[in-house]
């Protein structure tokens, strides 16, 4: 990243500004905004988000924040309540109170002598939400938002569920924020009221997992705050991003889809995280696209973005599976909405013979699902050992967390491959598996891969997907499969854009389990597929000379950030083990990011973290999970500790809840609380 220092604005900063709520709450943040805005007043633009601006993303906003306010916009970095310096207590993600916290910041905003009156929101993950679900409450302040690795549907795609199942990022992700809301307030900002304010929210920020497992489908619960509920009330520019190495490009799709409003999206090879920042590269000059953004809809200057195409994407090339990549070969392409009028359809059918996956020409395509003459089928009960190497649901390329090469996995699955194609094939949207399909159990998961295999039998998984069969029809009102009976079930796959060299093969792999990606069924199933109604149906998107002449996205750039020193080093690994003699299978995940010295606050900063999940032999009851998180913080003599573990575990029946969390003041514990809980399965 090119770091630019020379500004057309000079910049002011204010470090700790707090912001009154209604109910007397003061919220705490950050402001970069240019030299003389009193007189000259700007647009503004907020992230709102829980992550400690103090320490844990500030080196991530002064690099965003800081260059947007150099080049004529405050920009505002808001904690939560009940996060950071912000008072009160942080019980659960997206809560109706933090998104009417939200409108008043924004009202807060508009009313400052240094704002113009027109505010964006710009965020990723966290604040991609909240920028979505305040978007739709339609505060008069808010004119555009800019929303990064987000979602507009909290049940059917989010950390929490994919296609009814129940992710193992659900306990990973609720391991994280339970750590979080251990960490107090800074003395050195809030004086002597931190440790007050640090009780209160070891008391009271409860343990959320309990909260989540208690709603297992599509309710109320998951219904409040996903937009796509209601995409009419969204009435202010939405502009879309995402990577396909994260878990939320899907939504990018919809929004470009469903949105009546001017919209814009982009997906790139990217990771968890800004387009500018972007792992695996390569990396973009997002900033200054942004700013254009911006400058358009928070400024009324004409930049010609409304002249561009709705959707701009990545279009992967092949590469040869391994779990990390530093850069991922392609090229960017465009549509000029969405869904694309260009796109056509290719059609497979899974085949007995060899294992095939037969092309059918387009008017085979059509009699698909009329009897046929042959009912040929086929049986798969795979090992829970299956998805061992999967990767993580959303990558944030702080590790191996990318899916390793598909041969590993493909021994317990039922594989169809193509024919070597005779032309490239190069496909833009989600792949479709239809399946006729029985079970031997009433609850049951099928998960399916497509891969790019190379000529010498290497697989890369190009994308996935996972279905509960019970949630065939609907995630509102699963129903029990009837043993032994055929159903239809559709497997959506991932969106993605891929090329598939001539020679190489298409590759559908199909089982019965994905553990650790996803929990388990109560008990081991098998799957009985009625091949001829199961067809694969690829998005083909034709390449059209256009895309060579799409606008450079640049190099990245950003605005220095201040200095910090490493005592510890970072370390991030994923470790299979396998006990033979027990039949025990684990995966271990290291998330060490180290020690490190901030002098600008002087605040020491340690953050360990290490995942285990692990199962025996095909004990599908033997699931488990364990985290543990490990956060310090000191200063001066000033020094505080908090450990949190969670394991989960289950039974036919139930998810089972243990939770501990430990709080040191000064080498002293002064808190301590184990939570314990049984809750029931609901055909998960």
């Amino acid at each position: 990243m090119r770091i630019v220092e020379d500004f057309p604005h000079e910049i002011e900063e204010t470090e700790h500004q707090t912001i009154p709520m209604r109910d007397g709450v003061r919220l705490s943040a950050r402001i970069w905004r240019p030299r003389g805005s009193e007189e000259a007043p700007v647009p503004a633009i907020l992230e709102y988000i829980p992550y400690r601006k103090r320490f844990g993303s500030r080196t991530r906003d002064e690099i965003m924040h800081r260059w947007m306010a150099g080049h004529g916009y405050a920009c505002l970095r808001v904690d939560l309540r009940g996060s950071g310096e912000s008072e009160g207590v942080l019980t659960d993600e997206y809560l109706q109170s933090e998104l009417d916290d939200g409108v008043e910041v924004l009202e807060w905003i508009a009313a400052q002598p240094w704002c113009s009156g027109a505010v964006g929101m710009i965020g990723i993950s966290w604040g991609g939400f909240n920028g979505l679900q305040i978007a739709e409450l339609q505060p008069a302040p808010l004119k555009a938002i800019v929303t990064v690795c987000s979602t507009d549907d909290r049940f059917a795609d989010d950390v929490h569920h994919m296609g009814g199942c129940l992710l193992g990022d659900n306990l990973s992700w609720a391991s994280v924020m339970f750590s979080y809301n251990t960490v107090p307030p800074d003395p050195a900002l809030v004086g002597e009221a931190w440790r007050a304010m640090w009780h209160e929210r070891l008391q009271g920020s409860g343990l959320w997992l309990e909260t989540w497992l208690e709603h297992q489908r599509r309710d109320a619960y998951w219904r409040h705050a996903s937009v796509n509920e209601n995409y009419d009330a969204i009435r202010v520019p939405v502009y879309a991003v995402s990577g396909w190495a994260d878990g939320y490009s899907n939504a990018v799709f919809r929004l470009m889809a469903n949105l009546g409003v001017a919209r814009r999206g982009l997906i790139g090879p990217w990771s968890h995280r800004y387009p500018h920042q972007g792992v695996p590269g390569p990396a973009i000059d997002f900033l200054s696209d942004v700013k254009r953004w911006w400058d358009e809809h928070l400024k009324g200057e004409t930049t010609g973005i409304a002249d561009e195409p709705m959707l701009r994407v990545w279009l992967q090339d092949s590469v040869p599976p391994t779990t990390s990549y530093r850069e991922r070969p392609g090229r960017w392409v465009a549509e000029e909405s969405w869904p694309s009028p260009r796109l056509r359809e290719r059609v497979f059918r899974l085949e007995r013979e060899a294992h095939r996956l037969g092309e059918l020409v387009p008017r085979e395509a059509e009699t698909i699902g009329r009897p046929p003459v042959d009912r040929a089928h086929t049986q798969i009960q795979s090992p829970l050992t299956v998805g061992l190497f999967a990767g993580k649901w959303c990558s944030y390329a702080s590790g191996p967390d990318l899916a390793h090469d598909q041969r590993i996995e493909d021994g317990g699955a039922l594989v169809f491959d193509s024919a070597p194609l005779d032309a490239p094939l190069e496909i833009l949207g989600s792949p479709l598996l239809e399946l006729s399909v029985s079970a031997d159990k009433p609850v049951a998961q099928v998960a399916v891969r497509l891969s790019d295999v190379r000529p010498d039998g290497k697989a890369t998984r190009v994308t996935w997907g996972i279905l509960n069969l019970t949630h065939r029809d609907s995630d509102a009102e699963p129903e029990p499969l009837p043993p032994g009976e055929p159903v239809h079930a559709t497997v959506k796959l991932n969106g993605i854009a891929q090329h598939f060299p001539a020679g190489h093969r298409v590759r559908i792999s199909i089982s019965t389990s994905y553990w650790p990606m996803a929990w388990p069924p109560p008990e081991p199933v098998a799957l009985r597929l009625e091949l001829a109604d199961c067809t694969l149906r690829l998005p083909e998107r034709p390449p059209r000379h256009e895309d060579t002449a799409l606008p450079s996205l640049g190099e990245p750039q950003g605005a220095a950030s201040a200095p910090r020193e490493i005592l510890e080093t970072e370390h991030h690994n994923w470790l299979v083990h396998r006990d033979l003699a027990a039949d025990r299978s684990t995966l271990e995940v290291i998330d060490d990011r180290g020690t490190h010295f901030h002098p600008d606050t002087g605040l020491t900063v340690t953050t360990r973290a290490r995942e285990l999940y692990s199962s025996v032999a095909d004990d599908f009851q033997s699931a488990k999970g364990e985290t543990e998180w490990e956060r310090e913080l000191s200063r001066d003599g000033w020094h505080i500790r908090t450990v949190c573990r969670t394991e989960l575990t289950c039974t036919v029946s139930h998810f089972v809840l243990h939770a501990e969390l430990d709080a040191y003041e000064g080498g002293h514990r002064v808190f301590s609380r184990n939570w314990s809980r049984r809750i029931p399965r609901d055909l998960v």
